[in-house]
Order: C-alpha cells, then sequence, then structure tokens
C-alpha cells in the first residue's frame, strides 16, 4: 500500500566542515563510513569510470581524528568489479564489508552479479571475500539489529533487460553469511538501494529507491516485527544511493543524490533531508554536483558525519563533511 506525502517544517542543520579526503584514482566514488573501536573507517570503490566493464576495487581508510586518513585495506578480484562497499559491526565485535561484484562482458555489457561479504578485527587484515545469496541478487545494505543482520536485496526480473521489472527482498540473517527471505516487496518502478533503521519501538523503516521513469520517486516503508507486512508511502524526490540515520531524539536524517530544479537548469546535488513519516525534506545541500551521492553516515558526538563522493571540482573524489542538527 502506497500512501499519500505529507509535508513537514524545515530544519536548519549548519555544515561545520568540509574537505576532500583521497582522489588517487580516476574515479573515487561509492563511499561508506562507521567508526568502530574509536577508529574511523571509510570505504569506497576506485575505478577507471563510474560504470561498465571496469575492475572496480575497493579500498578502506582509517583515521584516528577523521582529518588525517590512511590506506588500511584494499580488494580487488581480477575480472570482477567491486561495487557499493557497505560497513557494519557484527554482534561479536567485528567489522562487516559488504560489496557486489559485477561481470561485464567484452562488450562492457552487464553478464552476472554476485554480493559478497568479508569479516575483520582490526579494519587490516580482512578474511576473504565470500559468496553470499545467488547470481544477480544484489544486497546493497546490511543493518544489525538484536542480533540478526537484515537487509534488502534487489534484482532484474529478467537479468540482462533493465526494461522489465525489478525485484525486491527482504532478508535476514545470523551469522551474515546464510540468508533467509522474509518478506518480497510488492513494488513497482524498479525498486533497487535500500537502507534499513530500527525505531525504538522495534519498528523497521526503510528509505528505498526507485528508477523508472513513470516511477522515479523513492519510498518509505513501515513495518512491525516480524517485518513480512509493509506499508510503503511515495516521496516527491527520487533519491539515488539512499542512506539515513535515526538518531537519539527519534528524529530521521537521509542523505543521497537529488535532481535541484532552479533558474538556471536542473542539476544534480548531495543533500542532507529531513525524514519523516512519511515524507522526505531537502535541507542542506553539501559541496557538490555531477557524478555525486552514496553518503556514508555516522552520528558521533553531538555531529552529523558524512562521508560522499562527488565530481565538482573535477573528478569523482571522496569528501567528507560533518553537520551540526
Amino acid at each position: 500500500m502506497i500512501g499519500r506525502p505529507m509535508m513537514r517544517i524545515k530544519k536548519s542543520p549548519i555544515l561545520i566542515s568540509h574537505r576532500k579526503i583521497w582522489d588517487k584514482a580516476s574515479h573515487n566514488g561509492m563511499t561508506d563510513l562507521i567508526r568502530h573501536r574509536e577508529i574511523w573507517y571509510c570505504a569506497f570503490r576506485e575505478g577507471e569510470a563510474h560504470v561498465h566493464g571496469e575492475n572496480g576495487q575497493v579500498r578502506i581508510l582509517a583515521s584516528l581524528d577523521g582529518l588525517n586518513w590512511i590506506p588500511a585495506a584494499l580488494f580487488s578480484i581480477p575480472g570482477v568489479d567491486l561495487r557499493d562497499p557497505k560497513l557494519s559491526v557484527t554482534p561479536d565485535g567485528k567489522l562487516m564489508l559488504l560489496v557486489g561484484g559485477i561481470v561485464w562482458n567484452r562488450d562492457r555489457e552487464y553478464e552476472t552479479l554476485h554480493s559478497r561479504i568479508a569479516f575483520s578485527e582490526d579494519g587490516r587484515t580482512w578474511s576473504p571475500l565470500s559468496l553470499i545469496l545467488g547470481s544477480h541478487d544484489w544486497l546493497w545494505r546490511i543493518t544489525w539489529h538484536k542480533g540478526k543482520a537484515y537487509g534488502v536485496a534487489y534484482k532484474r526480473s529478467v537479468p540482462k533487460d533493465r526494461s522489465k521489472e525489478w525485484l525486491a527482498t527482504l532478508y535476514e540473517s545470523s551469522d551474515g553469511l546464510d540468508y533467509s527471505p522474509l518478506a518480497s516487496f510488492d513494488i513497482s518502478g524498479h525498486p533497487n538501494e535500500a537502507t534499513l533503521r530500527f525505531r525504538k519501538n522495534g519498528e523497521m523503516i526503510a528509505l528505498l529507491r526507485r528508477d523508472s521513469k513513470q516511477e522515479p520517486e523513492c519510498l518509505i516503508g513501515v513495518s512491525k516485527e516480524p517485518y513480512k507486512d509493509w506499508k510503503w508511502y511515495k516521496t516527491l524526490h527520487h533519491f539515488g544511493g539512499p542512506n539515513f540515520l535515526i538518531l537519539p531524539d527519534n528524529s530521521m536524517w537521509a542523505g543521497g543524490r537529488i535532481v535541484l530544479n532552479s533558474p538556471y537548469g536542473f542539476f544534480e546535488k548531495t543533500v542532507l533531508a529531513k525524514l519523516e513519516l512519511f515524507q522526505i525534506e531537502p535541507i542542506l545541500i553539501l559541496p557538490s554536483g555531477g557524478d555525486s551521492s552514496y553518503p556514508g553516515m555516522v552520528y558521533h558526538d553531538g555531529l552529523l558525519w558524512i562521508s560522499y563522493y562527488s565530481s565538482h571540482e573535477g573528478k569523482a573524489a571522496i569528501y567528507l563533511a560533518r553537520v551540526a542538527v
């Protein structure tokens, strides 16, 4: 079920700081951010371009203060384009890395995909990447809750035909490796990237991207345990690389790419938005433009720390912003 959007009053977050932290590759993008045992980790993809045919690799940087970053780990598989790294912490305190791995054919067309998982105690030494789920299932982000991992995997109903409908399924796991389906989402409009979070009352909230021309608006989903029945609300915006956090005061803040209409034309920007049931309201535009988005978000010491990538200064590079909300 999809409800009608509701308008909300805008807030005024303040950009405290912003800096570039990495730009070594031809294209640096698709970030995630986490703080584990008092160390910051930022994961992202390095490649020749955003998509099609490159052997993308995943780099992880580490920092004690968020200012000085050093390489901590690098993942690459010959012939596989590793993409969209996501970081989480398992119930037993290990770092977990989730990535998608695409194989392109000689014509730079999609051939297949497998999601992969690796674990680490210290962010430097990692287990080998292990395959999870089936071919073409892209598990995009993991959120842990009460000892279980939850995530939404999406795929095309016809793997090599983007025009056919796309399928999105909610999965759960006790160890991060073996996953069981919980619910198949009855959603049209090419549903794909999704982030899940949990409210204090146990409700699961989903922020889900859609990519069809007819239904480009992202959706906000709500479900109560056991998370099999969902209610969906259509927002006013397309939102690329969606991420969001629920802060201690129960407010929700989202980051992602949005298309803005101005007197000078249409511009793609990475924004911070106030998320409420049941609407997303862009409020703060981060320094960004062009190929941009895929923010990692951490709430620490009263500030939102946001990693993202952008090409507004030339080639796509990795940035870190701190925002007071």
